[in-house]
């Protein structure tokens, strides 16, 4: 399995991104020196697909496969694209607050740790459904990881498509999110661009 070990803050000043939407809340002290060249179309256009394969830890191959069944559905190509880079359930366990990091969500869903309608599912790539009840395991629910996690994540708002559970730790979708309720800044335009030349 492919991993990015890229350094996050490193990686989020050369795309010009706020690490915020990583889940990760320092700052980087370092000034990024660039030439003041201006950058072609070409180079705006993949700095776009870059971020979105960033934030949302997605490899090229993935992502390239997300794009051409977004193409195929109907309605806009780019927006079809951020609606399912969003319905994977490790964004979706980033969202509900049951990790404090992109990373850490992954790592949750890969260790077990959580259950789609009373099954335990361990691929960060699931797509969630309309419907779909998502909720930590019975036995992973006293640990202390999580209690930690809630703590932090506790004053994070959950976008109203998640209807969440009293406890935290458990949460249903109430629709598929909308491109308007996506907070990620990416503009999907320029991908669909860059991948229909």
């Amino acid at each position: 399995m492919a991993i990015n070990r890229v350094p996050i803050l490193k990686r989020c000043r050369s795309l010009g991104l706020d690490p915020v939407y990583l889940g990760v809340d320092k700052k980087s002290n370092r000034e990024l020196k660039r030439a003041n060249r201006k950058i072609s179309e070409y180079g705006l256009q993949l700095r776009e697909k870059q971020k979105a394969k960033f934030i949302y830890g997605v490899l090229e191959k993935p992502f390239h496969n997300y794009y051409e069944k977004a193409d195929k559905m109907k309605g806009m190509t780019g927006e079809n694209l951020m609606i399912m880079l969003e319905r994977r359930l490790d964004s979706v366990i980033f969202r509900m607050g049951l990790a404090r990091t992109r990373r850490e969500s992954r790592q949750i869903v890969n260790h077990k740790f959580v259950t789609v309608n009373g099954k335990c599912v361990s691929v960060p790539s699931y797509l969630i459904k309309a419907g779909d009840v998502i909720e930590v395991r019975e036995k992973s629910r006293g640990l202390q990881r999580f209690k930690d996690i809630l703590e932090v994540t506790g004053g994070r708002l959950v976008p109203e498509w998640i209807d969440m559970n009293e406890d935290g730790l458990g949460g249903t979708i109430k629709e598929l999110p909308a491109r308007e309720q996506i907070d990620v800044p990416v503009d999907e335009m320029l991908i669909v661009e860059l991948y229909s030349k």
